[in-house]
């Protein structure tokens, strides 16, 4: 039976794209398979390729202090990437190469089942916020497939534009409070909840 382990295991060893053939090492993801919180980044960059870990560059240092503001610890997350090896020079991530490796982030989202998707960056924003901005949508949340999903910069944004950060940092203050929303048990909900429009609505003003 498949879980993150065997998954990883075929992470690592894809050669679907091109960019099996620059990699050093392909990049999974990590975190527990019951995370209840999973973020979504665009790709690994120089450090990830090396050590074979996301977010362990500058820009994963940056998203261990955010977590911290949201009151959370690393380990009880999960990290990914839309896709799992380096573009050559850190440059986006193509559409082709995102799709190829579509089918290993649809498993591991079924395969943790999060009740929050907390994408970085307007690669893995597009999935779940087609056409729109990120500039416009983030720190927002809707409801999508039974999930909540919440639009974030990436965190490496917010060191290449210092005058972010306090944006970025202000969005990750929300975040305890969509989380906690999420994870309320339906019995607790009141009996006269708004439609599932309003709810998206209610989410994005925490």
């Amino acid at each position: 039976m498949e879980n993150l382990n065997t998954l990883a295991s075929a992470v690592r060893q894809c050669a679907l794209c091109p960019l099996s053939q620059t990699r050093t090492n392909a990049v999974p993801g990590e975190g527990p398979a019951n995370a209840e919180v999973m973020f979504i980044g665009e790709g690994p960059g120089f450090n990830e390729d090396k050590q074979g870990r996301p977010f362990v560059g500058a820009a994963g240092q940056f998203l261990n202090e955010l977590l911290q503001i949201a009151g959370f610890k690393r380990d009880e997350v999960y990290i990914t990437n839309v896709v799992k090896c380096r573009p050559p020079g850190n440059r986006d991530p193509l559409p082709e190469e995102i799709q190829a490796c579509a089918r290993y982030l649809d498993r591991q989202i079924e395969l943790i089942n999060p009740k929050v998707i907390v994408t970085l960056g307007r690669f893995s924003m597009a999935r779940w916020f087609p056409n729109e901005k990120i500039s416009a949508v983030h720190g927002k949340a809707k409801r999508s497939g039974g999930r909540v999903i919440v639009a974030m910069f990436h965190p490496a944004a917010a060191l290449h534009q210092q005058s972010l950060r306090a944006t970025v940092e202000e969005d990750f203050r929300k975040l305890k409070d969509i989380v906690a929303e999420a994870q309320r048990k339906p019995e607790e909900n009141p009996a006269d909840k708004p439609p599932a429009a309003d709810q998206a609505e209610q989410l994005s003003l925490f």
